[in-house]
């Protein structure tokens, strides 16, 4: 298993970035009593996994169990830096996340370490805002992601499009909220809401990656979730939805991390 800490410039954010990734190289594919680990016998797969807000690249590593699952699972984690952007495209010069992470930091990685460019061995999760980046960037990237999860998802796109000049919802102000989705009364057909892209990938007749989604009944962010889960339903897109006991923090995110990447490699 190894933990790489990668520095590289990065064209859509202009500057020098940091990322992680978790690479299980030398991992002994027969445990103990002699049985063959059975995912070892495919290509490694990829997993792109994005943190939260107020949170950094290196938060799954140290709460969560993410490198024995990537060692358990044949998968590298690739772990990027996406501030407090929402991963969502900025018209700013250096602002470009989405695409940062659903084509330069892919394709950086791919190069650098030899993994699999097939849409099939590539996915994306998060939680809170990452779990919203996942499911844009998902949609966004949807000839490259197979499978999308996503835990306890930011998905607060209605609340955004009801903001006023000088409001602030307790975590932000309307500013920000605005520079990352744009204008909050167009934010209904943008690219930067979820069920607009899913629409339009409907509307092209594209398929819309499968999604897994899973809130705690607790966490802050239930209404959001449900809302979406039931748009999913609504627009007969493939998905799981679950919900138990637990609030907005790595106890329930890790009860569900490991069922995530078992459905995520489901046939």
């Amino acid at each position: 298993m190894a933990l790489a800490n990668i520095e590289f410039f990065s064209n859509c954010l202009c500057r020098c970035v940091t990322f992680k990734a978790i690479l299980p190289t030398d991992v002994n594919a027969v445990d103990g009593n002699g049985q063959e680990n059975p995912a070892y016998q495919r290509p490694m797969k990829t997993l792109v996994l994005l943190h939260g807000y107020s949170a950094m690249c290196s938060d799954w590593i140290w709460n969560s169990q993410v490198m024995d699952i990537a060692n358990r699972y044949n998968l590298c984690v690739l772990l990027p830096s996406g501030e407090n952007s929402f991963y969502l495209d900025g018209k700013e010069t250096g602002r470009k996340y989405a695409t940062f992470v659903g084509e330069e930091l892919l394709a950086f990685a791919r190069k650098t370490f030899r993994l699999s460019d097939k849409k099939e061995d590539t996915y994306i999760g998060g939680f809170s805002m990452g779990g919203f980046g996942a499911i844009h960037l998902g949609l966004q990237f949807a000839d490259t992601f197979q499978r999308i999860f996503a835990l306890s998802s930011a998905l607060i796109m209605h609340e955004v499009m009801e903001m006023k000049p000088g409001s602030h919802n307790g975590v932000a102000n309307y500013d920000y909220f605005k520079l990352m989705f744009g204008e909050p009364e167009q934010l209904a057909d943008s690219e930067n809401n979820p069920e607009a892209q899913i629409r339009k990938l409907q509307e092209q007749k594209k398929e819309v990656p499968a999604i897994y989604m899973a809130c705690g009944t607790e966490d802050f962010l239930l209404e959001e979730n449900r809302s979406f889960a039931q748009f999913l339903k609504e627009h007969a897109v493939a998905h799981v939805y679950e919900e138990s006991e637990g609030n907005h923090n790595y106890e329930f995110w890790n009860r569900y991390l490991e069922p995530a990447v078992k459905w995520m490699l489901e046939k």
